[in-house]
Formats: structure tokens, C-alpha cells, sequence
């Protein structure tokens, strides 16, 4: 779709005026930020040209459409500007439909209905792009009437924007029939609605129109494998790239970050150094949002050296970075490293976020370093005025609970500003049975439950701890209850790489064609630390 903007200098009687008048060129060609236009303004105002439709129109797309706009100062003069025409209005219904207060997009729409000036054809896009950003499908069907009524259906631009609102709106039935009604599908069509459906869940069928497409773009590619990524079909995701490839189609940004989230779920670290070769080798900007991912794919894959390599080496470094890094050294227990990580955050021109200290609080966690915690727990709130979330209030409960300090752990429970959810409480019950209190497990199991009566984890871990302290009739019930309630617990999944190759394990799976093989190597080792065991026991008695 042309912007309003061009669609109005393209008018030889406008083009006329235009060059007719100096200062509209300048705003053409020297414009360049608020500063420039101001200027340019107030000498509009001082020739009496600022009273004209044209030099008002050309003075308020900039400033609501320009990059370097101000969408405050368009609508001061909007509203300062008798007899807006429909130019105005649209532009400024567009910017404010792009911005942070898509809701004042809908607001002017019903000034204008009030007004003499009526919609026309290149209002009604915008106004379905606010009701996606607010998620209002409610209002959005009401202008879907309103278009109907006017018979503006054919228009390609608005039937395009009505897709993804109601797509983007978790409507997809709406959608689905609005899509098999449009008379003049193009892309842009099949985009939005293989956006809306895997955003929706619905990869599958999102497949199945990608498959069927009469035309792919970039865009095509970038929304199924953005979609597989998202619905966790990571392989699918990875299998799309290679198919991709053979078509000869070049990944942009967006589609090598997907990538990259697939290979760090599935914990593949040979495809993601290729992927992290292939941005080298055709020279990707390596804006904030790419290193990101390619850390978090590092450390995920467990290549801590790689990330802090990649993260050394870049010169421009946003916050999400830093946070990843300082994750993945706490996920592999490199606590020392961690700090000294936050340290150079600390001095440096950004600061820590409630994400930065969640994650040096999750580092302090794997080392079971109490004290240290509460001193960035308390530097969090006291230096930085940052409230703790439940998530941090969840990670210094489980420090308590792994290091003993059940009561303590408890007290911070009952003293959170915020309600506890089932996994705070969870902490608390397994730290309980860990170290064997029968009275706070009982407690914590009470409120895990109470809260969630299908927590497959809170039945076993309290029916686990009765038994552990001999109480049979309670563990007993604990189980009959779970039974009663169709709860099963899930069996536990790991995946592991070799030679390129991801292969994952389900707990008691009997499907991997080597499963008899890796089952006998499995008992070879258990049974190898039961004889290490018993003689690190019989030496210790030899000692007593």
C-alpha cells in the first residue's frame, strides 16, 4: 500500500504547489528531524501558508509518520487546524495506531465519524492495526461492519489488515472464513494467516497453507519456522531452514534468531555454529537481538568459552546480552565469573534489571551461596529500587530450602508482598523432604495443593515424604487422592548431540532402536557407583 504521504505528492496539480512554494521542498528534501521541521513551521506560519490544507498535511505526516517524528506535536497541530480533511485525519489515526496508544487511533476514528469529513478507503488498515495491538476483535468486527456497509471488501489493503487483526486476535475461525471469502488473496494474505494460526498454535495447518501457497517470499519462510520455534517443533523448524536452503532463499535477521532459539532448545551445538558461521560468512549486522541469541544458543549448548568469545569480541553489547551470559555461567555453576560479569555491567554505561538479578540470584543459587544472595537481593531493592518479582522470591526460597534454612525459607513466604504460586510452595515441600522435615513438607504439600489439586509434582513429593518417615496411611492417601483426582505423572525427557545428530530420551522409553544396549550400559554404571558406594561406607566404618 502507498503511504498517505505519497500518495499525495503524486498529484501533478500537488507537485505544483509544492515546488510552487520553498518551504514545502525544503520539508521534501532538508527535513531531517523535529528540529529542522519546527524551524520550517514557524516560517510557515509567518507567511500564512501554516492555514493551508496542503503545507498542513505535508507538516503532519512528517511528524506522525517520520522515524524522527514527533506524534505529540501532530496532534497539537491537528487539533489547532480547522476543517481537517481526510488526509489528516488518516495520517494521524495511522501514527497513533503504530504507537504505544494504538487506543487514541480508535478515539480520533470517532471524532471523525462526528465530524463532516467520513472515512474513506485508507482509513480502515490502520484502524484494524490498532484493535490487533489492543487485542479488541470486538471493535475490530464492528469496523469489519462498517466496511461491509460501505463495500470497501475488494479493497486487497483492508482485507489484509481485517486477516491479521482477527488472526492476531486469537479469532482464527473469524479469520479462516474471511480468508476463504476475499476475493483477491495475494502473499500478504497467506502471510497473515500462517502468522496467525502458528502464533495460535495451529502449526500444522499453518503448514498445510504453506505448502499450498501459489507464491512464497521471505516473509512465508520467516513465519513457519518462526512458528515452529515458537510451538517448540524445533527440528521441524531446523528441517524448514534446510528445505529453505535448497531453494535458494537467503535468511534475513529475524528467521537466523528463530534458528538459533531452535538449536539452543534442542541443545544442538554443531547446527548452531553453522548458523553462527553463516551470519559470519555473509555478514550479518550483529545488532543486539542476533548476539543475544547466539549466546543463549552457546550456553545452552554448553559452550560457556564459545559465548564468552562472542560476547568479548562484539563492540556493542545490549543489556539482553549481558543477562544471558550471566544465566548460562549460572546454569553450568561458573559463579565466580557470573559476579565478575555483573561487575563490569555495573560499571558500565547500563544498568541491571529485575532480569539481571534474577539470573546472578540463580548463579548464587547452583553454588549455594546464601550470603551472597542476600546481598544482591538487598542491592536490588536498596541501590537499584527495583521490586523483586515472585520469580526472585521464588529463587531465594529455594536457596534457603537447599541449604536447610527451612524456616527461614518459610518466613519469606509468609512476609512476600505477592501471593505464592504452586512452584514457590513446591520449593519449599521438596527442600522439606530433603532434609527429612516432615511438619514444613506437610505444610508446603497443604498449599501446593490447595492451589493446584492436578500438581502431579506436589502428590509425589508429599506421598515420597510420608513414606520416607514411615508414615504408610498418609502416603497411602496421598496416592488414592492422586488417583482419584486422574493425575499421572509425565515421564522425565533428556536429549543429548552426537556427530551433528540430536537424539532424546523418554524416562522408561523403550522406542530408540539401541535401547536395549543403552539400558545394559545403564545398570553397568549403577551397579559400578553401588560397589563404590558400599566401599566408601565400609572404609569410613574402618576409620570409626
Amino acid at each position: 500500500m502507498l503511504s498517505c504521504s505519497c500518495a499525495l505528492s503524486s498529484s501533478p496539480s500537488i507537485s505544483k504547489f509544492i515546488s510552487d512554494h520553498s518551504l514545502l521542498s525544503l520539508l521534501e528534501t532538508q527535513c531531517a528531524n523535529m528540529r529542522d521541521l519546527r524551524q520550517l513551521h514557524s516560517q510557515l506560519i509567518k507567511t500564512g501558508l501554516a492555514r493551508d490544507h496542503v503545507a498542513v498535511s505535508r507538516v503532519l505526516a512528517f511528524c506522525a509518520t517520520s522515524p524522527h517524528g514527533d506524534l505529540n506535536y501532530a496532534a497539537r497541530l491537528f487539533s489547532h487546524h480547522q476543517n481537517s480533511n481526510a488526509f489528516m485525519y488518516d495520517t494521524l489515526i495511522r501514527g497513533f495506531s503504530k504507537s504505544s496508544t494504538p487506543h487514541l487511533a480508535l478515539s480520533l476514528f470517532l471524532d471523525m465519524l462526528r465530524s463532516p469529513t467520513q472515512p474513506v478507503s485508507l482509513t480502515f488498515p490502520s484502524l484494524f492495526v490498532a484493535c490487533s495491538h489492543l487485542g479488541h476483535a470486538h471493535a475490530g468486527a464492528q469496523l469489519h461492519t462498517m466496511v461491509l456497509k460501505l463495500g470497501l471488501t475488494s479493497d486487497p489493503y483492508i482485507c489484509n489488515s481485517m486477516l491479521s487483526m482477527y488472526a492476531n486476535c486469537g479469532h482464527i475461525s473469524e479469520s479462516l472464513q474471511l480468508f476463504d471469502e476475499c476475493a483477491s488473496l495475494d502473499v500478504v494474505s497467506w502471510n497473515s494467516m500462517i502468522t496467525g494460526l502458528a502464533k495460535n498454535g495451529q502449526v500444522d495447518k499453518a503448514r498445510c497453507l504453506f505448502d499450498n501457497m501459489p507464491v512464497r517470499n521471505l516473509v512465508s519462510w520467516g513465519a513457519m519456522i518462526g512458528g515452529y520455534a515458537r510451538a517448540g517443533r524445533n527440528k521441524d523448524a531446523l528441517h524448514l531452514f534446510y528445505q529453505m536452503q535448497e531453494a535458494r532463499i537467503n535468511p534475513n535477521a529475524n528467521i537466523l534468531v528463530s534458528l538459533l532459539g531452535a538449536c539452543a532448545s534442542l541443545a544442538a551445538l554443531e547446527q548452531g555454529e553453522w548458523i553462527h558461521h553463516y551470519i559470519e560468512r555473509n555478514k550479518f549486522e550483529l545488532n543486539p537481538i542476533v548476539l543475544t541469541a547466539i549466546i543463549d544458543m552457546y550456553c545452552k549448548s554448553g559452550s560457556i568459552k564459545k559465548a564468552l568469545e562472542v560476547f568479548d569480541k562484539s563492540p556493542t553489547k545490549g543489556l539482553p546480552s549481558w543477562n544471558s551470559l550471566i544465566l548460562g555461567l549460572a546454569m553450568h555453576g561458573h559463579f565466580e565469573e557470573a559476579t565478575q560479569l555483573f561487575s563490569r555491567l555495573q560499571s558500565s554505561s547500563l544498568k541491571p534489571d529485575n532480569v539481571t538479578f534474577l539470573n546472578i540470584l540463580t548463579a548464587c543459587n547452583h553454588s549455594g551461596m546464601v550470603d551472597e544472595a542476600m546481598h544482591y537481593f538487598s542491592l536490588m531493592i536498596n541501590d537499584y529500587s527495583i521490586e523483586p518479582g515472585i520469580e526472585h522470591y521464588g529463587c531465594m526460597v529455594d536457596l534457603l530450602g537447599r541449604a536447610g534454612l527451612l524456616e527461614e525459607a518459610e518466613k519469606l513466604i509468609q512476609m512476600m508482598p505477592v501471593e505464592p504460586d504452586p512452584a514457590i510452595w513446591g520449593s519449599l515441600l521438596s527442600a522439606g523432604r530433603f532434609h527429612r522435615n516432615v511438619d514444613i513438607a506437610r505444610r508446603a504439600g497443604r498449599e501446593v495443593l490447595q492451589l493446584d489439586d492436578l500438581d502431579t509434582g506436589g502428590y509425589v513429593l508429599l506421598s515420597n515424604t510420608y513414606a520416607e518417615a514411615g508414615e504408610t496411611s498418609n502416603a497411602i492417601k496421598t496416592r488414592v487422592k492422586m488417583k482419584e483426582q486422574k493425575v499421572r505423572k509425565e515421564p522425565g525427557c533428556s536429549m543429548i548431540e552426537i556427530d551433528g545428530l540430536t537424539y532424546e530420551f523418554v524416562a522408561g522409553g523403550m522406542m530408540h532402536p539401541q535401547a536395549k544396549e543403552v539400558y545394559e550400559i545403564l545398570e553397568g554404571l549403577a551397579s559400578q557407583l553401588r560397589r563404590e558406594y558400599h566401599e566408601d561406607i565400609s572404609s569410613i566404618n574402618m576409620q570409626e
